[in-house]
């Protein structure tokens, strides 16, 4: 008991094991590796076309639909509730796909699993608003290390209980009902934080996005809200408007910063399309109804793969204002063959190796990405560009799906939406190798004269060297 206070008061460590516990429970899905063939087999009964060209597509329009609205309520309800509400929609589609049978259950299903995904905003945002600035780093990389274990640990398993034990699908579903539900209850150990990013006191609002100048705080409150109130009170007024506002200018103050968050919208819609649909390829090329499938520990490799890729990041020495948008282009150019192969191949195992190829070069990039991003942002900001990006490259998404594999549209097959999505990511390729040869030719220079201090190549070379 003395040990659990401790631990309880220890400022950092208490929020961020429980918030890493939940984390591993939530992402610990045995039966995700496994759902199109759940779907499509005896239980549900439900065709591919259908799968690919009706239900599917329902998940990202309410997507889309849910993602800004819970980005806003998400802070002004201070993260936890909402951290709860995704732990109870995860027992509730696992609760609809195991024991509610017929195609208008499996269509409430997207919905909701729809507002699973849009509230992760808030497993990501709630640890910045308990813990002290100094530990950020350190309990960033916790949560990110302990959903990757347990979705990994969760294909693994999966894997296992398919090949090893021959335990049906029905069964899968049943067990990560049981862990998703262990998350549910952990939430509700995570503390209550007393403040929010945006919806917040005026003096807190006014100084936490600010940057660095002349004014003192007070003056800032008053010249930017016409008082100087601090007394603390969460209202939806000028102060948060005026936060949300700044936060947007400093996210996107500078090319440096558009084009890399152009390049995560661009990259992450097409990223989920593949997610979404590359067990609807694996199924076509290799029908799980006649064969052995290993989508669980195919994942589960990729997971591994992707992460080691990511790590790997930390100990590259690149010079990212010079060479990153070129070191975009060119793995987006790999990933894209990755999707061309996965098109054209016969071969499951062909099929499996391209997706990890894809998979890891997003997650490399992504990596990068993101310490471009937040390197030069304060997490405010970088709050603000996380939503925003992703409501872009949803946006996208939706675009595409609406185009491409909507039934109501063109209604494509899942291998001519593959060659649709290289294509994509090739165009990406092809802008970003562009771009990425102008921006190394114009700053190679300033790399050599760095040391001599040149006033136009220095701030570059500065912000590169933070990362």
């Amino acid at each position: 008991m003395g040990c659990w206070a401790k631990l309880k008061s220890s400022g950092w460590v208490y929020p961020t094991a429980i918030l890493s516990l939940y984390g591993f429970f939530a992402n610990c899905r045995v039966a995700e590796p496994f759902l199109t063939p759940y779907l499509i087999g005896p239980c549900k009964n439900i065709s591919e076309e259908v799968l690919t060209n009706y239900l599917f597509p329902i998940w990202t329009y309410s997507y889309l639909a849910f993602l800004f609205p819970v980005f806003l309520l998400t802070d002004f309800l201070r993260y936890k509730p909402l951290i709860i509400v995704q732990g109870f929609f995860l027992i509730t589609n696992y609760i609809l796909l195991c024991f509610v049978p017929g195609l208008p259950a499996m269509t409430f299903l997207q919905v909701n699993y729809a507002v699973v995904t849009s509230t992760e905003v808030a497993y990501f945002s709630y640890i910045y608003s308990v813990i002290p600035v100094e530990n950020y780093q350190r309990a960033t990389g916790y949560l990110r290390s302990a959903m990757l274990a347990g979705y990994t640990f969760g294909a693994t398993l999966g894997q296992m209980l398919v090949s090893l034990a021959g335990l049906d699908y029905f069964y899968i579903n049943t067990i990560t009902l049981g862990i998703v539900s262990v998350a549910f209850l952990v939430s509700f150990w995570l503390p209550m934080p007393q403040t929010s990013m945006f919806f917040k006191g005026k003096k807190a609002a006014a100084v936490d996005c600010q940057q660095e100048g002349p004014q003192g705080e007070k003056e800032s409150v008053t010249d930017k809200d016409g008082e100087g109130s601090g007394k603390g009170k969460m209202e939806y007024n000028g102060s948060a408007v005026h936060l949300l506002w700044q936060s947007f200018r400093e996210s996107y103050s500078s090319r440096h910063l558009i084009y890399w968050s152009l390049w995560w919208a661009l990259a992450t819609a097409g990223y989920v399309q593949v997610f979404n649909y590359i067990q609807l390829m694996w199924d076509h090329i290799e029908p799980s109804a006649t064969s052995s499938i290993y989508n669980g520990g195919v994942e589960a490799a990729c997971s591994l793969v992707g992460a080691a890729a990511a790590f790997s990041v930390g100990y590259i020495k690149v010079t990212w204002v010079v060479w990153g948008e070129l070191a975009l282009g060119m793995f987006s150019a790999v990933g894209s063959g990755a999707v061309f192969l996965m098109a054209f191949t016969s071969s499951i195992w062909v099929c499996y190796i391209g997706y990890a190829i894809f998979k890891s070069c997003y997650m490399l990039l992504i990596t990068i990405t993101t310490f471009q991003i937040a390197s030069n942002l304060s997490m405010e900001c970088y709050a603000l560009t996380f939503g925003i990006n992703t409501f872009v490259a949803l946006s996208l998404q939706t675009i595409i799906t609406v185009t491409v594999v909507d039934e109501a549209a063109l209604g494509l097959d899942i291998v001519t939406q593959f060659i649709i999505y290289g294509s994509y990511y090739a165009v990406i390729s092809l802008l970003f190798l562009i771009r990425g040869t102008y921006t190394a030719c114009v700053n190679k220079p300033c790399l050599r004269h760095t040391e001599a201090k040149e006033p136009e190549c220095v701030e570059e070379v500065i912000a590169a060297e933070r990362l």
